[in-house]
């Protein structure tokens, strides 16, 4: 057995947030709230759950609230000790406690490959997690500490799997591999958005990883992938040829934030899990579905 590698996570939030827009033109996509929080809340939480003690955000233009939000807010934090509200005011504070936070400007909109490079400088060789906080996962364990238990038992980079119908194949990278344990494969081919009739399994890769730091190599040699962009999934091939390369089929339920119907039914999930909100919720329902 191998010891824990999560020790670091990346988080790439430099996108535009486009789909979004206009509210994404002020605020990151990744600060919309989720009930009661930020949706990258979720994503940092399921990293220090996992073992990770530094948080990387990879940023651009207009994302300064993302900082904001995991440090300290001395004036804020006086103000709800003035009113009695301690509760609050160490909530807040257990936010910015969370991890060491640390921040890389990505200049250039250039793919998720050219997001997950300008983190190289923050790793030093070591193993690490990248978390696409668009997907909030619901689960006992972390995924992400999920795929390190996969690695302390085989070692390599371990990929998130979720399995989906042949029609949304061309939504994802798609892997080809051969099953080496419960819901573990060892992958042998990596195929970027294929139509159904081409692609060569139902085993998608989603917002989930952890990587060997021999990647940046490969994602360093600037090859341009779909959509004139460096694409993970190129460098991920290559680094197949080399080193043992692992998906697994993760326990837990994924809800996708990335799109405005996407992030409507996570909001709705959530609110019905919540004591406090799911009757008032169901009466919303109820009254609209009457006078609807």
């Amino acid at each position: 057995m191998r010891a824990n590698p999560l020790q670091k996570c990346l988080f790439p939030v430099a996108g535009l947030g486009t789909r979004f827009l206009p509210a994404t033109k002020d605020i990151p996509k990744e600060m919309l709230p989720l009930i009661d929080r930020p949706i990258i809340h979720y994503g940092v939480e399921e990293a220090v759950l996992s073992g990770c003690r530094d948080i990387v955000f990879v940023t651009g233009r207009g994302k300064r609230s993302i900082e904001d939000y995991f440090d300290r807010s001395m004036e804020l934090e006086n103000l709800l000790e003035q009113r009695g509200q301690a509760e609050i005011r160490d909530a807040l504070v257990r936010i910015s406690g969370m991890a060491n936070f640390a921040y890389v400007r990505q200049s250039e909109p250039l793919g998720l490959g050219h997001a997950v490079l300008c983190g190289e400088p923050c790793f030093n060789d070591s193993y690490f997690g990248l978390i696409l906080p668009d997907d909030v996962i619901l689960s006992e364990t972390p995924v992400l500490g999920q795929l390190g238990e996969v690695h302390a038992a085989l070692g390599g980079s371990v990929l998130a799997l979720e399995e989906v119908p042949w029609q949304e194949t061309s939504r994802y990278g798609i892997i080809e591999g051969k099953e080496c344990g419960d819901g573990v494969f060892r992958i042998s081919n990596l195929v970027e958005k294929p139509a159904p009739g081409e692609a060569p399994s139902r085993l998608a890769i989603i917002g989930r990883y952890l990587l060997s730091p021999s990647i940046f190599q490969h994602l360093r040699s600037g090859k341009v992938g779909v959509g004139g962009e460096i694409q993970l999934t190129d460098a991920l091939k290559e680094l197949l040829a080399e080193e043992p390369v692992y998906g697994l089929l993760y326990k837990g339920e994924r809800l996708d934030c990335g799109t405005k119907k996407g992030w409507l039914k996570a909001t709705v999930t959530m609110a019905l899990r919540d004591p406090e909100l799911n009757g008032f919720v169901m009466d919303i329902v109820r009254k609209e579905g009457l006078e609807g």
